[in-house]
């Protein structure tokens, strides 16, 4: 079964087929054992045991976990279900423009604009080449620049903030 957990402010990609645990795609053997009369359960990652307590925490898919001591807070969904509450929480109106974010991995080839110019929605911001294609990258409504952070022939990363925007 493959979960979305969410812990420690990391989003992690967690495979559990009942011998081994691919976490973010590195595979190791694993079994998780309940201790009979006690909500504790035993994790064994290679050589290395850990004592495992787990509560739900609220929503569904939140728990509270005891690990060795450490207490940790996690939101553990299916695919299914993460992909279902990401696109819900993008689609809450926010306070203001998003930032324009490089949508994948390229070269900056060239930025239009400058910090204090006003765009309206659909105007060119930036070119980022990717894939061997120019794709500009425009505003999604009207807006003022506040800073543009992006540099002519500097590569960038997936979502990497490029302009920064408020509203007019």
């Amino acid at each position: 079964m493959k979960y979305i957990v969410d812990i420690a402010g990391q989003r992690l990609v967690v495979e559990f087929d009942g011998t081994h645990v691919s976490v973010d795609g590195d595979k190791m053997s694993a079994t998780l054992e309940s201790i009979d009369g006690t909500p504790v359960r035993l994790l064994r990652v290679g050589d290395t045991v850990h004592r495992v307590l787990a509560k739900r925490d609220g929503a569904r898919g939140q728990y509270a976990l005891d690990v060795d001591g450490w207490q940790f807070r996690a939101e553990a969904h299916d695919e299914r279900t993460r992909a279902i509450r990401d696109l819900a929480d993008a689609s809450r109106a926010s306070a203001g423009p998003s930032p324009l974010v490089a949508p994948m991995p390229g070269l900056v080839v060239r930025v239009m604009v400058a910090a204090g110019d006003e765009v309206a929605a659909g105007q060119g911001l930036v070119v980022v080449e990717a894939m061997k294609m120019e794709n500009e990258l425009r505003a999604a409504v009207a807006a003022r620049v506040t800073a543009v952070r992006a540099v002519a022939g500097t590569a960038v990363d997936k979502g990497a903030v490029l302009v920064e925007l408020a509203a007019l």
